[in-house]
Order: C-alpha cells, then sequence, then structure tokens
C-alpha cells in the first residue's frame, strides 16, 4: 500500500515529534508499504524518509521546484518528484496515494489534512485517513470540528471520515484495515517478479 504521510518540516520543534516520524517510517517499511512524503530532508519530514529508507522501504518524495532550489529535497528519494507548485505536489501525493497518514504540523500540513478531509467527507474518495496524534495536538481542532457539527456548519458523518489514534500500532490498524489499495506497494510489485 502506498502511504502518503503529512507531517511537519520546522526546525523549531521538540525532538519527540521527530522521533515519532522516524518510528512512523521504520514501521511503515517493517510492514511493506511505499512513502509518499513532502520530499524535504527536514525535520520530521526527513525523519520519515531516512528511517523507511532505512528500514528497507521504498519511497516517493513530491516536492516542488522552488524548495528544490533552497536545497532541502531528499535527493536519497527512491523516486523524486518535482513540480512547478504546491498545488501540483498536492494533487501527485493524492493522486500516488492508498491512505493518508497525519503526523502532528503546523499550517501545511492542517491545509493537506483539510483538502483530504474535506474530499473524503464529501465522497470524492473513500481512502483512509487517520490522525496520529500522541500528545493531543490536534485535541482543539477536534473540539473545534465538534462544534462546527452542533452549529449545523458539517456533515453529520464528519468524523466517520477520520480515524484519531495515538499510537503507532493503532494508526496503522487503521490505515490496513481501511484501505482498498488502487496500485501495488513497491514491495507487492518486487514479490510478483521476485
Amino acid at each position: 500500500m502506498n502511504i502518503c504521510v503529512f507531517c511537519a518540516s520546522s526546525l523549531r520543534i521538540d525532538r519527540k515529534y521527530v522521533d515519532l516520524a522516524r518510528e512512523v517510517g521504520a514501521e511503515l517499511a517493517r510492514r511493506g508499504h511505499t512513502l509518499v512524503s513532502g520530499g524535504a530532508t527536514v525535520s520530521c519530514m526527513g525523519a520519515v524518509t531516512s528511517a523507511a529508507r532505512a528500514a528497507g522501504g521504498f519511497t516517493v518524495g513530491v516536492i516542488p521546484q522552488v524548495l528544490v532550489d533552497i536545497e532541502v529535497a531528499d535527493t536519497g528519494s527512491d523516486e523524486l518528484i518535482v513540480t512547478d507548485g504546491m498545488r501540483e505536489r498536492k494533487a501527485v501525493m493524492d493522486a500516488r496515494s492508498d491512505a493518508f497518514l497525519v503526523l502532528p504540523g503546523g499550517i501545511g500540513t492542517l491545509e493537506e489534512l483539510f483538502e483530504i478531509w474535506t474530499a473524503r467527507v464529501l465522497g470524492i474518495h473513500d481512502r483512509p485517513l487517520v490522525i496520529l496524534d500522541p500528545w493531543g495536538l490536534y485535541e482543539p481542532l477536534r473540539q473545534l470540528v465538534s462544534g462546527m457539527h452542533a452549529e449545523g456548519f458539517t456533515r453529520a458523518d464528519v468524523f466517520d471520515a477520520i480515524s484519531w489514534t495515538t499510537t503507532v500500532e493503532e494508526a496503522f490498524a487503521h490505515l490496513e484495515a481501511r484501505a482498498q489499495p488502487v496500485r501495488p506497494s513497491v514491495a507487492e510489485l518486487g514479490e510478483a517478479t521476485g
């Protein structure tokens, strides 16, 4: 399965978030999945990809040219796709993914989360969307959306479209239970030809 991981690129965050990303990358590879990421080497984004590769996983990085120009591209990616801009980057990541895992992050991560979440609520896709939030960073967001629902601003199924988890094991259990791969992962391709 191709799993897209949305996460932080900030260098000012607590080390525990980077360690979580590293744990996710290693577990993703251990389970035979392909990582689709934002294609950068910094912070959580760099940690998840380097850990996935170190554990034998295949990584697909998608990065806009503007970030390549400031030398943060993960040139070690098994496949690095350079796009013209951020919108194209998100479209490619979406098209290449069977499931989405959201780690703690900032406004860029929230933008990615909301786009995929909205599309899921509208029935544009039915791929799993999982938030992994061990320390409750996204709890105010959950409360905000609950309040929006109570006031009639969201559909009744807004929370049916997303799973909220607190452990890596729980997050992967939700992803794997709900995913229906639309394309074989690199690991599955290797098994078919090996």
